[in-house]
């Protein structure tokens, strides 16, 4: 899902013809012929099934509020491009891509790179350019092969490990935890979430095999009902909370805090807090259990699937009695377990919509009517997002509540709909 009046941009999408290629050579070799701008800066490196995004953004977050230059570069985006490469809270601005694309275009055809090779460079570039100090860098699919898998970073974090991608990455927790762990480099320090033991073995033992340095956030926290507590040897955060609704945000923020306390030494609470609670003004995060509106209220998150859809339901239900009825707009991709993704949310909405997007990983209405047969008429199919939109926002009463999610892409289909209406 795009929108661009912007030539080089277009060009850009015009590079998804070549697909999703597993592999670092070409990353490797175009880096190096505009002189290897990746080693201009310090990189922390995120991986993960869930919650890469979010803790990527609190990481840089923190390291705003401490004063550094830094550089986020994150996947999907939802409405606009620029939306993946930011240098201090800031988009990369329109005449930075075009220069960049004119110059290289030539290079980019002849060696047939692919859209996210291409966009992995432009942001090394960009934050070379702006001369950051350091560049949280999130991975895009898997990590082994990721063509952000060329940074060799201060620091590695690996947020959750599920089944996904298992076209690609492998069928097993073990298998895809091997993807991923491929991003630890030699005498690394190594942060995780919390891990499936088949997955925690794996990490542990390429840490091993790497004389990388080991911190498990599991380690460090103790979870309440609305916070967590965070310690360590110097550092003691009693009551952590963040403005992403849910309790796995908070573990995410710890996530982010461990990481940078233990890689840059820093022992400053107040920088911590500040970076937690102002990571939506200084990264623009979104879709993350996102009120995008209220009366009636639309909710957006980026739950893509079950392990995310899990712990989205898991904070719906908590604020579901607000509400006299609750509508889910859902779609997903093929290389998704969207059996299990629509058995976990069967039964906390009052309708379920099941819809489709402009997208060629997407769902399409013969394959959806296929699959909801076995609902028996309690989740149904509607195509046209916008139009089912449009319909609950004329229609529905004040105190319903319609939630969006499935997909990130879906969210991105609705967030320009919501511009176009607004």
């Amino acid at each position: 899902m795009h929108v661009s009046l912007n030539p080089e941009i277009e060009f850009l999408y015009s590079l998804q013809k070549f697909g999703i290629k597993l592999g670092l050579e070409n990353t490797i070799n175009f880096l190096k012929h505009i002189e290897n701008p990746e080693k201009k800066f310090k990189v922390i490196h995120v991986a993960g099934s869930n919650g890469k995004g979010s803790t990527a953004s609190y990481i840089a977050s923190i390291l705003m509020e401490a004063g550094f230059k830094v550089g986020l570069y994150t996947s999907p985006h939802f409405i606009t491009f620029n939306e993946r490469i930011l240098f201090d809270g800031e988009y990369i601005d329109d005449l930075y891509i075009k220069t960049f694309i004119q110059h290289h275009k030539e290079y980019i055809i002849e060696y047939k790179l692919t859209f996210f090779e291409v966009t992995t460079v432009l942001a090394f570039s960009y934050f070379a350019e702006k001369n950051v100090e350091y560049a949280v860098i999130e991975t895009g699919l898997g990590g082994r092969l990721d063509a952000t898998n060329v940074v060799t970073p201060i620091a590695t974090v690996i947020t959750s490990i599920s089944l996904e991608h298992t076209d690609v990455l492998g069928s097993t927790i073990s298998e895809i935890t091997e993807e991923k762990a491929a991003i630890i480099k030699q005498d690394a320090k190594v942060f995780i979430g919390k891990l499936p033991d088949d997955a925690l073995s794996v990490i542990e033992r390429t840490c091993t095999e790497k004389n990388a340095e080991l911190f498990e956030i599991e380690d460090y926290i103790i979870e309440r009902d609305d916070y967590i507590e965070l310690y360590t040897e110097e550092l003691d955060i009693s009551k952590l909370d963040s403005p992403l609704f849910g309790e796995y945000q908070r573990r995410n923020a710890a996530l982010a805090i461990l990481t940078v306390y233990e890689t840059l030494a820093m022992v400053k609470p107040h920088i911590f807090e500040a970076g937690i609670a102002q990571v939506i003004q200084n990264t623009q995060i979104q879709g993350r259990f996102e009120v995008y509106r209220r009366e009636p209220t639309i909710i957006m998150d980026s739950a893509h699937n079950p392990e995310g859809l899990e712990h989205f339901i898991k904070a719906f239900r908590k604020i579901r009695p607000n509400y006299s009825k609750s509508t889910l707009l859902f779609t997903a991709l093929k290389d998704k377990a969207v059996d299990k993704m629509l058995h976990l949310v069967q039964n906390d909405f009052d309708s379920i919509i099941f819809t489709t997007i402009d997208f060629e990983r997407a769902f399409q209405a013969a394959e959806i009517n296929v699959l909801l047969k076995q609902y028996k008429g309690q989740i149904i199919f509607q195509d046209q997002p916008s139009n089912i939109l449009q319909d609950f926002l004329f229609q529905a009463e004040k105190t319903e509540c319609m939630v969006i999610t499935g997909s990130m892409y879906l969210l991105g289909a609705i967030k320009q709909d919501l511009k176009i209406l607004q």
